[in-house]
């Protein structure tokens, strides 16, 4: 029995053991970058280390993506659904939190529930035309709905609090997290909720509701057929994406000293299916992978090229899409790069052939 035990734990640990190395790497990321500097642990630990407190910031940075990523991931990867308005949720998340904290003067813990309802209502909303609409149209259908969202905080009449096309300004953020004094804190906070949220993704994923999604992904109608309400397995991967996309609007609008419009519009949703994309959709590790290069290779090239970044970040990801066809996670399960048919594809582009 004892020995079962032992057995059970190794394998355990050798089916996490990439997650544990991650987990501690990052946990002592900013303690190793100060040492570089010649900062020690102590004054990291006070929020006294100048290259540490930047890396702590660039990390947040890509935890808020990773987390938003994540949230897409399960619509489009797992669920494959195509949603074009899950910036919304994100937006919700963020000026939700704002303007409570800076318009109502709410306790963190109040906002921070008031934001998860308004996250099941976003996603109910959404879910009222997931029985009528699917593929490219249910894509469109959202897109509208977050493009009056959109239209909503940009308004005049909701300038008082959502600062209108200026985007929503000095919020109070608590001491106790404030990303000026408390880097690290805030840094470990993060990087738990981003641990707590994979987590949680994979068991839902390897779930009897998470496999029914999958199975919606490749033929809801055999699905349909077999007995299963796929509405409500839908319903419930949406919910459980909009609460998390509000969990990393409500950290970004806690870390970012402004909360800006452009949160709500088309490019944050394409931003999020451009990480999944690069990481590989449905595999959950890749949304985190990809958050951590798209944001440092915008940073680097941002830099270093200036102006210029964007066309070269561009010809990057058409390079890891032809290239990388599943991502880069899924290429690397199914060892399938496509060097050859990518250059060929790449001068087919030139050619015209």
């Amino acid at each position: 029995m004892a020995k079962d035990t032992s057995q059970s734990k190794r394998n355990i640990f050798r089916q996490n053991q990439g997650l544990l190395i991650t987990i501690l790497t990052l946990s002592l990321l900013p303690f190793i970058v100060g040492l570089f500097e010649g900062a020690s642990p102590a004054e990291v630990w006070l929020n006294q280390g100048g290259t540490a407190k930047f890396v702590e910031g660039l990390a947040i940075e890509i935890f808020i993506l990773a987390i938003f990523a994540l949230s897409y991931d399960l619509l489009f990867g797992i669920t494959g659904f195509l949603s074009l308005g899950h910036s919304m949720f994100f937006a919700t998340g963020a000026y939700l939190t704002g303007i409570l904290l800076k318009n109502f003067g709410l306790p963190l813990s109040t906002t921070i529930l008031w934001v998860l309802l308004a996250a099941v209502v976003n996603a109910i909303l959404f879910g009222l035309v997931l029985p009528r609409v699917k593929g490219i149209t249910f894509a469109l259908v959202t897109l509208g709905i977050a493009s009056v969202f959109h239209i909503l905080i940009m308004s005049r009449e909701l300038g008082d609090f959502t600062g209108a096309d200026v985007g929503l300004q000095g919020v109070p953020i608590p001491a106790f997290i404030s990303p000026a004094t408390e880097r690290l804190r805030f840094y470990f906070i993060a990087l738990g909720i981003v641990i707590f949220f994979f987590l949680v993704y994979k068991r839902f994923v390897s779930s009897p509701v998470g496999r029914v999604c999958v199975a919606i992904r490749e033929n809801e109608d055999r699905a349909l057929m077999l007995g299963y309400n796929t509405f409500t397995f839908k319903l419930a991967a949406l919910t459980l994406s909009s609460l998390t996309a509000s969990v990393a609007g409500i950290i970004h609008s806690l870390y970012q000293p402004i909360v800006s419009p452009n949160t709500a519009g088309l490019g944050y949703t394409i931003m999020a299916l451009l990480v999944v994309l690069i990481g590989g959709a449905g595999t959950l590790n890749g949304a985190l992978i990809g958050a951590v290069v798209y944001r440092l290779l915008d940073f680097g090239l941002r830099r270093y090229l200036g102006e210029i970044a964007s066309f070269v970040n561009g010809a990057i990801y058409i390079l890891i899409v032809l290239f990388l066809p599943y991502g880069i996670v899924g290429t690397w399960r199914l060892k399938s790069l496509n060097i050859r048919q990518g250059w060929e594809r790449l001068l087919g582009y030139f050619t015209g052939k």
